[in-house]
């Protein structure tokens, strides 16, 4: 994925140290790299980056070659602030990061709490010695960092550490635990001893004389002080603000594409934006049985904008490359996406070959709806020795500590870097992501809404009217509407919510009362009927079936089921009774298989 890398301290004179942990993060034949060192400072640092991308002109320099900045990610900043500095006579590319070190020269105070998207960085101020290791407020731009007296080690991915400091290949048991009750590690830790996470809205200062002022340039209680507005004001505040917004992620419009769902988040961007006909293709992810509720809706939404629109199909080429794709998924996310990634990667390798730039209406729900996306769920007891069983229950407390803020800050600053991360990384080694629903304005507006507003999705339908009527008439994939005709709306919401949860039940949630008769109905192939109206990939079943062979082979392994924090007994009677058909262990699957990978690929094999 790209990002950042590279060391701090005296030991920063080994280059070949740097190279190796550049070396790690190059995990495409389209990403650029490059170093910079400053002997006098003591540091050594690289990037990756994709090719021709918003952070493709590394380093950035002023006119006076006094301040250097290393940046990955974006900025949406208006286009007011660039003409700004153009008219204070600085020189810069448009369309690139390289305005961004003049912004620095003009507002230096405030120069972090500017930036606007998912970024990391390093600014090297040659007039005041010092160096500045820097990420967006969110955490997004994730840096992972070990400090020791040898020196202060960074990365954007955890392997790069790794692969210089062997000492650092063990596994945190508190945040694998974690894993196996929430789905992510939380708070700042990671799977890697010794190995933490630079804190959201990080500014830590290296002065010459070693001195870390480790300082924090933004906090969630400057949004969560502004006071809630009425319903009339934050609907006319929200559309003007979304209005103004959203244009920003437009930039360099030619080598974009259009992520379609079914739902209304990504529907309002197309609908407020307006783009002229066959300006913006779009796509959608589709699976192997049937046109899914989203492919259908998608479909038609684009036809309504005039814009092309193609399925980029989970189907049966897929099945055979998933061994790959799961083992490149867990290496490139170092461990936080788990297996299931495996899809994420494989479409977005091909929505790459459409465009370089993916638009998406990815957490508009979690912004302006507060849905929580994730939270402790069950564990097999058997499956778990006890020590380990106990760090399992332990996450329950600490998700609990955590939860005990304001909602939105939850969703934020928490649910965002720790669970969200994951499917980001994936999709951000293959093409840029953009979404205006993490916009800063937008999301601090989100802190006024009403409590009438809090969880409605009247707005965003009252937008999708407004800027194209046609698409309030479609439903959406749990058939909402806004001009629908009541009654058959209702009927169509029921018929929905039903095959959503039938679906469910059938996949990855199925009750093993029903995988039995499920097993004895199997030469029948009712997945065929009841599979794919919702999602697009079916974990259970293609454990079953296309990929038992691969599961024995990685789980029933010696190596897996000397693991000391599992059963290895229980372990083959979930593995053979899941392959048999008459039980469903999916979600335990899920989880010792990741696992198992981030030993091979990240702690052993690294």
């Amino acid at each position: 994925m790209p990002g950042i890398a590279g060391i701090i301290g005296p030991f920063a004179k080994n280059s070949n140290t740097l190279h190796s942990m550049v070396g790690c993060m190059l995990h495409e034949s389209f990403y650029t790299s490059q170093t910079y060192t400053n002997e006098r400072l003591g540091l050594r640092a690289g990037w990756a980056c994709l090719k021709d991308s918003f952070a493709d002109c590394l380093p950035i320099w002023n006119e006076n070659k006094d301040v250097c900045l290393i940046f990955s990610g974006e900025d949406f900043s208006d286009r007011a602030v660039l003409d700004g500095l153009k008219s204070k006579g600085h020189q810069f590319e448009t369309g690139n990061a390289s305005y961004l070190v003049h912004l620095y020269e003009e507002d230096e105070a405030g120069f972090f709490e500017r930036l606007n998207g998912w970024f990391s960085g390093l600014l090297v101020d040659l007039r005041q010695e010092k160096i500045v290791l820097f990420n967006d407020r969110y955490g997004l731009g994730r840096v992972y960092v070990h400090e020791s007296p040898a020196g202060f080690y960074f990365a954007s991915e955890a392997k790069a550490l790794l692969k210089v400091l062997p000492g650092l290949r063990q596994m945190n048991l508190q945040s694998l635990g974690e894993f196996f009750s929430c789905g992510c590690v939380l708070e700042n830790r990671t799977f890697f001893s010794g190995v933490s996470l630079l804190p959201p809205a990080s500014a830590w200062t290296f002065p010459r004389d070693g001195r870390v002022a480790k300082e924090s340039y933004f906090k969630p209680a400057a949004w969560e002080r502004q006071p809630p507005l009425s319903p009339a004001a934050f609907s006319e505040q929200f559309e003007e603000t979304f209005a103004r917004v959203l244009p920003r992620y437009f930039r360099d419009a030619k080598n974009m594409g259009m992520s379609l769902t079914g739902g209304v988040d990504s529907r309002m961007i197309v609908a407020q934006a307006a783009r002229p006909a066959q300006t913006l293709p779009c796509y959608t992810f589709g699976g192997i049985y049937r046109d899914c509720a989203d492919v259908k809706i998608a479909r038609r939404v684009a036809q309504i904008c005039q814009q092309s629109h193609q399925v980029i199909p989970v189907d049966r080429r897929f099945l055979p490359e998933f061994p790959a794709l799961a083992e490149k998924t867990v290496y490139v996310s170092d461990g936080t996406m788990d297996v299931t990634g495996a899809v994420e990667l494989y479409v977005n390798q091909i929505a790459r070959q459409i465009a370089p730039i993916r638009l998406t209406g990815n957490y508009g729900g979690e912004i302006l709806r507060g849905l929580v996306a994730f939270k402790p769920g069950a564990n097999d007891e058997a499956l778990l020795q006890p020590e380990f069983a106990r760090q399992v229950a332990g996450a329950s407390e600490t998700y609990d500590r955590e939860n005990r803020c304001r909602r939105l800050s939850f969703i934020a600053f928490k649910q965002v870097p720790w669970h969200h991360y994951g499917r980001l990384s994936v999709e951000q080694s293959q093409l840029t992501l953009r979404s205006p629903y993490l916009d800063n304005e937008l999301v601090a507006l989100a802190y006024r809404v009403p409590s009438e507003l809090a969880e409605s999705k009247e707005l965003p339908l009252r937008l999708i009217g407004k800027g194209n009527p046609a698409l309030s008439a479609l439903g959406t994939d749990r058939a909402g509407g806004l001009e629908a005709m009541p009654v058959i709306s209702k009927m169509q919401r029921l018929w929905q919510d039903f095959t959503f949860k039938a679906e469910y039940a059938y996949d990855y949630g199925m009750p093993q009362w029903l995988a039995r008769l499920d097993h004895v109905f199997a030469p029948l192939h009712p997945e065929k009927m009841l599979l794919g109206r919702h999602k697009f990939y079916h974990y259970r079943v293609w454990y079953r079936d296309e990929w038992a062979a691969y599961l024995q082979d990685i789980l029933l392994d010696p190596r897996t089921r000397g693991r000391g924090y599992l059963s290895s007994a229980r372990l083959e009677e979930m593995v053979r009774g899941h392959i048999r058909g008459d039980q469903n262990y999916t979600s335990d699957i899920n989880k010792v298989l990741t696992t198992e990978l981030i030993y091979r690929k990240l702690l052993e094999q690294n």
